[in-house]
């Protein structure tokens, strides 16, 4: 939209750095996933690695979560290690990995995301389930949707054993089991695709009864895609929107379908607080922007955070930069402020 036109101006710090940035190449999904896995995520880790916390401050294990068929998911978890007279149950970070480079929905882990989510459990005192999905192509929309709402939903019930034929007792929780009182807050948060499964996973649980003693308190959408660009009113096009579509068809959702195009909502009263994370020279800029326009108008809390010149990823791949800097200390207020508004 023109009136954010003046956003794409780069940022001083990042221009140089994108100098050798390669262009967009139209390749397979697996050529796709086989760079990434081999040589991105090494890089983002590796630009994480420095602000880990000490390994005595957490506690980190790997899971498998059953979302049904006979599929586990991978589940990253980490807990702090609770200071001096420290309650023992944290709020629950419910995250979901994207792809770097609008490449979500094909590739991506939850191993890239590790080490940033563990320097958050211990920065604001939260436990994290970090949890990944079956990619697309091998498993086009809606997989994404349904092994993250089956997992988002193992972790908040309760394991009951039988006591006799017709009782049931409880003698624990999921929740417990990963060290979260979700009483004290329970946000979905993710970037890039894992934003649009979080802004998904928000009105699909607004809408089940499942959630209802256990809703979903705060929605993390770090520059997330929020509508189908062949659903956008022919006003909101824009040229630059032509580089995210090879990613989508892979996935191959319905333009209009509400489990990817959370925009197209009727109504989006009584979603969770939003915090938003927008990058200023993304083609998901705009629709950023406008989807936390809309979550204000319709009277739920919002929080949201601009980065001038900035390219999709930036964080991650150039953390040195200012601008960097601020989306890190920003991550953890955002997330603060989302507990405060439960």
């Amino acid at each position: 939209m023109a009136e954010y036109a003046h956003l794409s101006t780069v940022d001083p710090e990042l221009a140089p750095l994108l100098v050798n940035l390669p262009p967009y190449e139209k390749v397979s999904a697996q050529t796709r996933r086989e760079r990434f896995e081999t040589v991105a995520i090494a890089v983002v880790k590796k630009n994480a690695e420095p602000f880990l916390p000490s390994a005595e401050e957490y506690k980190a294990e790997d899971r498998y979560i059953d979302v049904g068929d006979g599929i586990k998911v991978l589940a990253k978890c980490v807990t702090p290690v609770p200071k001096r007279g420290e309650e023992e149950r944290f709020p629950l970070l419910f995250w979901i990995h994207g792809g770097g480079r609008l490449e979500g929905w094909i590739l991506g882990n939850a191993d890239m995301d590790d080490y940033t989510m563990r320097t958050i459990s211990v920065n604001v005192r939260v436990s994290v389930v970090n949890c990944e999905y079956r990619l697309a192509p091998e498993n086009p929309f809606p997989a994404a949707v349904d092994d993250t709402f089956a997992a988002l939903k193992y972790v908040c019930i309760p394991l009951l054993l039988p006591l006799s034929f017709t009782q049931l007792v409880q003698v624990a929780s999921h929740p417990e089991e990963f060290s979260a009182d979700l009483k004290k807050g329970f946000i979905v948060a993710g970037a890039s695709a894992g934003g649009n499964l979080s802004a998904v996973l928000s009105h699909l649980a607004r809408e089940d009864p499942f959630f209802k003693d256990k809703p979903i308190t705060g929605q993390h959408l770090q520059v997330p895609l929020v509508c189908h660009p062949k659903a956008y009113p022919e006003k909101c096009t824009w040229d630059i929107a032509a580089d995210v579509y090879d990613m989508i068809d892979f996935y191959n959702p319905p333009p209009e379908d509400l489990r990817f195009s959370p925009l197209l909502l009727p109504s989006h009263k009584g979603l969770p607080p939003a915090f938003v994370q927008v990058s200023g020279l993304d083609p998901l800029r705009d629709e950023g922007i406008l989807y936390e326009k809309v979550l204000r108008e319709a009277g739920v809390p919002t929080k949201l955070e601009i980065y001038p010149g900035t390219v999709h990823g930036f964080n991650a791949f150039y953390p040195t930069i200012g601008q960097a800097a601020k989306w890190r200390n920003d991550h953890e207020a955002g997330l603060r402020w989302l507990l405060e508004q439960k």
